[in-house]
């Protein structure tokens, strides 16, 4: 057995180990790296396994990559092709749930878009090329002999952790640089922020289970927001049995939350801090709640905020604003959540900060918010990405800080609104990399394209940033060979960049299947028994175990909160009387920020709401309507300080009048045969503006006129109407004559 013998702080460090995590054990790890256990001998299928029988599926455990909650999958292989995803019954993430989305990764895989060779421009163009001439390309440009300065260097990616951070970590240590942007459109980093700054830790544990009532601002829990398929799982405990939870969602336009709320709230962009103070007035003034807890600054905020300025704020009628205070209260313990549109605003800190601030003084601290302590294996958490970073990278690209950047796993180009330029920036720097299965906005500006498998034919480690009540890493393994010959893994990938820099320490590792049993066998106990010596080979028994189950159970080091309570007033603007309207793009299940919009099964999927399919559409209400003098299907036009969109109607309720939302997704200029050309991105014409706290973008800041273009548009949706037309198709009952019904008390 051949050994590559290095100094083991470093060592560990390659592996993913350090910190908290060598006490994870308890004992030393071996000071070496195999490469053996990732050679195979590759069989043709004319001789298959004994195990494969024809017609007969077999299935394999995997981790889904559509969305960044790392959901466990398992997948049903039948002669050496993956024909269906299922959720993993193993993992606490999704107990063997999935969503759509992650039923779609089936076409993600088969998609006949995908990049197969890798792509160098030349005289302006892509054209194909050899993996050879591609990796010298890019180590003449940012080897070790190449003069790069490392603070001149940077990674741009989507949310990452595992291993494949680690190895990106490495590879910026390499190069001298600490430039790792990070961008999700679709985030929770003010939410993290705020529980970070008031209770000491993130990522605090939500317990809907435990709650008789939800106070959610904005958050599509059900939907979009966090780990939605782990909460669907709380909230059908939280709504079994006889003292039934109740919901109550407040927010701009209607989510698939807002669709299951016992009350939805129609709720002004930018007011929901207001009515969580509103709220807390209401419960310490009319309902003498304990306010104790509060500092003085808080409770005189709090004060400030009286029912009738609440109203002024958010439009919420001031006897709704009391009963909402009142249930609150009777039914406690409560969880009040903020998400994404609370989140969306120049304050949206003050915001979410405000619906803390609520429940601490509710006492839910402790009952329906847990300590959650940070992941045990710091290296492999998750690195959660925002908006922020885009204004960040663009203000670095455009002052020419950066000569060379590598990205994988986002399309900040699709995702930037123009008023951050950052197009033009990119276009700016002089070399750089793409880590793509398709060829999207921003891939097609890169130098170099690099095809990588796909998630159903790779390896990896994967990490959740939301962990419930266990501590998992989730394990990505191939469901089938690869489709295409000239794709290569992402993990193989970085190993190659590695070992550029690095010759001594990554050459011996062959690929990235042993870089990771080699990792695994630095925890004792994991690949080894405790007692074992650095001799002994891993056990595969215990390798086939996790690989089977998917996951691998980590110790959780529990921590108790460090409140910090504080509260910041909000700078509630006038409204602009040339832009009335509050421009909102909103998040869906299904195309979600535009990465599967070339997913025909996604694109055919109807809208949660308005089961529209195949294009955008504009969300009114039917107040806004009439003053537009439009009908379904009509074409209006949305402007903005920085442009004009055109879209047809949705005519609907469940939307405040002063709202007009464009959900997001559709609108690529490239993407794909599926998605290039098709509707209309809300992102392009929002104004500039951020948090002043946490920087990200103020995505539910936006001011909009709408005018009626003139001419009919056409909707493509399933269902003709929403109506019973007073014919009581459906009958409903109260929730009271329901229980005397079924005989309760």
């Amino acid at each position: 057995m051949s050994k590559i013998e290095f100094d083991r702080r470093d060592f560990l460090k390659v592996m993913g180990v350090s910190g908290v995590a060598a006490t994870v054990a308890g004992c030393d790890g071996p000071s070496y790296i195999t490469s053996e256990e990732g050679a195979e001998e590759v069989i043709p299928y004319l001789s298959p396994e004994e195990f494969v029988i024809p017609g007969v599926g077999v299935h394999y455990a995997s981790t889904c990559l559509q969305c960044p909650a790392t959901c466990g999958i398992r997948g049903r292989v039948r002669e050496g092709r993956v024909l269906k995803l299922e959720g993993n019954p193993t993992t606490t993430i999704n107990t063997g749930k999935l969503c759509q989305m992650g039923q779609a990764g089936l076409q993600t895989h088969y998609n006949p878009d995908r990049l197969t060779k890798p792509l160098i421009r030349t005289g302006g163009a892509l054209v194909e090329a050899t993996w050879e001439d591609a990796l010298a390309l890019i180590e003449d440009k940012t080897g070790p002999n190449a003069g790069l300065s490392g603070a001149r260097f940077a990674w741009l990616t989507g949310t990452i952790s595992g291993h494949q951070s680690v190895l990106v970590k490495a590879h910026l240590a390499a190069l001298g640089s600490t430039s790792h942007y990070l961008h999700e459109t679709i985030n929770t980093r003010t939410w993290q922020a705020v529980c970070q700054d008031m209770l000491g830790q993130s990522m605090p544990r939500l317990r809907f289970d435990k709650a008789k009532m939800v106070l959610s601002f904005g958050a599509d829990f059900l939907g979009t927001w966090m780990s939605p398929i782990q909460f669907s799982a709380d909230y059908a405990k939280f709504r079994s049995g006889a003292n039934r939870g109740m919901l109550v969602q407040a927010e701009p336009s209607m989510s698939l939350t807002g669709s299951n709320a016992d009350l939805w709230v129609a709720l002004r962009p930018g007011s929901e801090g207001a009515m969580a103070l509103g709220l807390a007035n209401v419960l310490i003034h009319k309902e003498r709640m304990d306010s104790s807890a509060l500092p003085t600054d808080a409770l005189k905020l709090i004060d400030e905020y009286d029912v009738s300025k609440t109203t002024k704020i958010t439009g919420i009628a001031g006897d709704r604003l009391i009963r909402i205070a009142r249930h609150l209260k009777e039914r406690a313990p409560s969880l009040v959540i903020a998400g994404f549109s609370a989140a969306g605003h120049a304050h949206g800190y003050q915001c979410v900060q405000a619906a803390m601030l609520l429940n601490i003084l509710l006492g839910n601290i402790g009952k329906t918010i847990e300590p959650n302590a940070g992941f045990a294996l710091p290296q492999l958490a998750a690195q959660s990405g925002g908006t922020s970073d885009l204004s960040r990278f663009g203000d670095a690209a455009g002052a020419g800080k950066i000569d060379a950047v590598f990205y994988d796993g986002c399309n900040p180009l699709f995702a930037a609104p123009d008023h951050l330029g950052l197009t033009e920036k990119f276009d700016a720097i002089p070399f750089k990399v793409a880590f793509s299965q398709f060829m999207d906005e921003t891939t097609a500006r890169a130098d170099v394209v690099l095809p990588i498998a796909s998630a159903l034919e790779d390896w990896g480690t994967h990490v959740a940033a939301y962990q419930g009540a266990e501590h998992e890493i989730a394990f990505q393994q191939p469901l089938m060979e690869p489709i295409y010959p000239g794709t290569r893994s992402f993990g193989d990938l970085l190993l190659a960049l590695n070992a550029m820099h690095n010759p001594d320490t990554y050459d011996g590792l062959e690929d990235y299947y042993g870089y990771l049993q080699s990792a695994l066998a630095t925890i004792p106990g994991v690949l080894k028994g405790a007692d074992a010596s650095p001799e002994d080979p891993i056990d595969n028994r215990l390798w086939n175990r996790i690989l089977q189950d998917g996951r691998l159970q980590i110790p959780i080091d529990h921590k108790a909160f460090a409140l910090n309570i504080s509260v910041t007033d909000m700078d509630i603007k006038d409204v602009d009387p040339a832009f009335p309207y509050y421009l909102v793009p909103t998040p869906r299940g299904t195309l979600y920020d535009g990465r599967h919009a070339n997913l025909p099964w996604l694109q055919e999927s109807p809208d949660q709401i308005s089961k529209v399919v195949w294009n955008s559409w504009a969300e009114i209400h039917p107040v806004t309507a009439a003053k537009l003098g439009v009908e379904e299907g009509d074409v209006i036009k949305i402007t903005t300080s920085e442009g004009t969109i055109e879209v047809p109607v949705y005519i609907y309720k469940g939307i405040h009048v002063d709202v007009v939302a464009v959900p997001m997704g559709q609108g690529h200029t490239e993407y794909g045969r599926y998605a290039k050309g098709r509707g209309v991105n809300p992102l392009k014409i929002l104004q500039p503006g951020s948090d002043t706290r946490t920087g990200e973008l103020a995505l539910y800041g936006t001011r909009a006129s709408i005018a009626a273009a003139g001419r009919a548009g056409r909707l493509i949706k399933m269902g003709n109407s929403e109506s019973q037309h007073g014919r009581k198709i459906v009958a409903t009952i109260t929730a009271e004559q329901q229980r005397r019904n079924e005989g309760e008390s």
